[in-house]
């Protein structure tokens, strides 16, 4: 399989077209997009043809600044989101995940065939509502309200990172680590998962794994630790995704 035409790409809003939504590669290798904008500085990004990281086409020689950065996926173009659960050694609000991006159909793969069908990687909070998760026994009611499960900042191509396991995962409130682990923590690894859920079922273009959350999350703490309305917390993913800054206000 050809190598793709990215490293990493970002989907945004730049400083000059804002009623338009753009894909690109950051125009520094290894910077930190979601870092950089949190401290206000200018991101250059090298703008490509397509609309979406699925597609993203080629690069069209243009260069935007980042006004708004977005999650790499619409929202439309993520069929599913397969949360894996328990799956790090050592692990059981807030939830850091390595979040999976499926590049082609998949069904019924070989674990050897498996990594073929992966786009590549992003950085993911699997936020849950504590209350509405054990006030029933549909524990995936607490995780689908409108805004949760943020991605993003970018989306790194399988062939940047030939081994996944290589990958640091870190969960932030307010610059206090609450969670750290490393992707070869993972009980069962990627190939496994995306052969595992393509039994039967088709895993379609944009469809999102979540690997699992590493130990630290604040249900489990004592003082149990909550996120609340103007909270910040950060999921850091080194090397090469970045940091996934996200906000919290209440719905009005």
């Amino acid at each position: 399989m050809a190598l793709r035409q990215f490293s990493r790409l970002v989907r945004f809003i730049s400083t000059t077209e804002p009623a338009k939504v753009l894909i690109g590669q950051p125009a520094e290798d290894g910077l930190d997009i979601g870092v950089a904008l949190r401290q206000g500085r200018a991101v250059k990004v090298h703008v490509f043809s397509g609309l979406s990281v699925l597609n993203p086409g080629q690069k069209t020689g243009e260069t935007a600044v980042v006004s708004r950065i977005l999650s790499p996926l619409d929202s439309s173009e993520v069929g599913t989101i397969r949360c894996i659960g328990l799956n790090i050694d050592d692990c059981g609000d807030y939830e850091a995940e390595l979040a999976v991006v499926i590049g082609r159909a998949a069904k019924n793969v070989t674990k050897e065939e498996a990594m073929e069908y992966v786009l590549g990687y992003t950085a993911a909070n699997d936020i849950s509502s504590r209350t509405s998760q054990f006030g029933q026994s549909q524990w995936c009611f607490s995780k689908g309200f409108d805004g949760s499960c943020p991605l993003g900042p970018a989306l790194v191509s399988k062939d940047v990172v030939p081994d996944p396991s290589m990958f640091n995962i870190r969960g932030l409130k307010k610059d206090q680590v609450l969670q750290d682990c490393g992707a070869d923590d993972l009980i069962f690894d990627i190939p496994t998962l995306v052969s595992f859920l393509s039994q039967g079922t088709t895993l379609l273009s944009g469809t999102v794994i979540l690997t699992g959350t590493p130990a630290g999350v604040g249900v489990g703490r004592q003082p149990k630790v909550t996120i609340s309305d103007g909270d910040e917390f950060s999921v850091e993913i080194l090397p090469h995704i970045g940091t996934l800054v996200s906000t919290f206000k209440n719905d009005s």
